[in-house]
């Protein structure tokens, strides 16, 4: 069942709200105008679908807009930082971070100074723009920087308020952003900590573990849902990709004793990777893999592309029933 203590959305499963998680960027931006003047905010040509747009007209000595310079955008905003400015950069996010992770690297990763990495049109559900606008690698590529933080929000309330959180922290950031609408699932009442995972649908006595970062969360907890009465789960929304809530994570995974990682990326690097280099070396539990399987994306409505590269809630169901049956016995090992 629904974990009480998550408080979401009472229309979960009947008709939930439908937004594009770009939508609670740009609405928290508006708020971070309105209450910090430090904050500005610098573009490469995309105001309107990255939903800067408003920030724009409404700020507009605190908007810059870069053209379609993707290096510089890093560049001008490290500066900015260094001198007392809390710059949001955005792009899609196969051009920033993609094309301009060198600049990230060298003038904000290792500077550490507080720049804020906005990957908007993120994974597959960018659709029929197809694989050279679908970032599937933009989890791994700022996972593995050092001094970087990784939030990738389930849903536009989510995204939201990672915006804001993401302002005050004093290190560079990489917030993940989608462009297709999707179910809104928490609220303003639900539990959002920095750092910490959140237990959303919780299972008597769970047998696997969850661990779903994203839009995706939703495909999750209709798995656990359609699952309900055959094995019990406990889903797990992972907004902070990194830092990595480990401590709660390895105490999950060893009691339920099988893991099922959920995310619109590539397996290599992203969440799965992270939640398994973690276990690892803690508990050696079975672990099943849903993303993208080292392969680039294509043309396709959103909805179709999810069920193609097996990430539509059978295939979740699957993996569930996989990772049970390969669960490890008290005292003994993985099957």
């Amino acid at each position: 069942m629904l974990n009480p203590k998550a408080k979401l959305a009472e229309n979960i499963f009947s008709k939930p709200d439908e937004k594009p998680t770009r939508d609670g960027f740009g609405k928290g931006l508006l708020e971070l105008g309105e209450i910090n003047p430090e904050v500005v905010v610098l573009c490469a040509d995309l105001a309107e679908s990255t939903r800067v747009l408003a920030f724009k007209e409404k700020y507009p000595e605190r908007y810059i807009e870069l053209g379609v310079a993707e290096q510089n955008l890093a560049t001008v905003a490290s500066g900015l930082a260094n001198y007392g400015k809390i710059p949001f950069i955005t792009s899609y996010a196969t051009f920033s971070p993609g094309r301009n992770n060198e600049q990230i690297r060298t003038t904000i990763s290792i500077n550490q100074v507080p720049v804020k990495i906005a990957g908007s049109h993120a994974g597959l559900s960018v659709g029929p723009d197809g694989a050279t606008h679908q970032a599937l690698e933009d989890i791994a590529l700022m996972r593995v920087q050092p001094n970087m933080t990784v939030l990738s929000a389930c849903d536009a309330e989510e995204a939201f308020r990672a915006t804001l959180a993401a302002a005050v922290y004093p290190g560079p950031v990489y917030l993940r952003f989608a462009r297709a609408n999707t179910p809104v699932m928490t609220t303003k009442e639900t539990p959002f900590e920095f750092g910490k995972i959140l237990e959303v649908w919780k299972g008597k006595d769970p047998e696997v573990i969850v661990f779903a970062t994203g839009p995706l969360l939703y495909n999750a907890l209709l798995a656990a849902k359609e699952l309900e009465k055959k094995v019990s789960v406990l889903v797990v929304n992972v907004h902070t990709i990194k830092p990595l809530d480990t401590d709660a994570i390895i105490k999950l995974s060893k009691k339920a004793g099988a893991v099922v990682t959920v995310e619109e990326h590539q397996i290599a690097g992203g969440l799965g990777s992270a939640i398994a280099e973690t276990l690892s070396s803690a508990c050696a539990v079975p672990i099943e893999f849903i993303g993208v399987h080292d392969r680039f994306g294509q043309s396709g409505e959103p909805k179709e592309l999810i069920e193609h590269y097996g990430m539509g809630v059978s295939a979740i169901v699957d993996a569930i029933r996989r990772a049970k049956r390969r669960k490890v016995p008290s005292g003994g090992k993985a099957k």
